[in-house]
């Protein structure tokens, strides 16, 4: 069982910044992948970053070039950092763990990109 608290979210102004924190129960050394989803109201569930135990990165070609996925594997970590934020990255945002074939989920923090 992996347990996921994200923090982070707020209101913000179009072209600000966020990061979301994602503080993992287990070592995040150990976890296969860990991402990044969000959800818009009326709208599917969107993969947005994923890392791997090798710290490869990949984003939706959305977010490309402003958001940036990292661990911190001895704080047992994951960070979002959200720059040139825009009204359509509204939504609430969750982390997620994968290993061995099980998938976790945290309960999400909103991100509000308003004027």
């Amino acid at each position: 069982q992996v347990q996921l608290v994200e923090s982070g979210g707020g209101l913000v102004q179009p072209g600000g910044s966020l990061r979301l924190s994602c503080a993992a129960s287990a070592s995040v050394s150990s976890i296969d992948a860990m991402a990044w989803y969000r959800q818009a109201p009326g709208k599917q569930r969107e993969l947005v970053a994923v890392i791997n135990t090798a710290s490869n990165t990949n984003y939706v070609d959305s977010v490309k070039g402003r958001f940036t996925i990292s661990r911190d594997n001895a704080k047992n970590m994951v960070y979002l950092q959200m720059n040139s934020l825009k009204p359509q990255d509204t939504a609430i945002y969750l982390c997620n763990a994968r290993r061995a074939g099980e998938s976790y989920w945290g309960q999400g923090t909103q991100v509000t990109v308003s004027s």
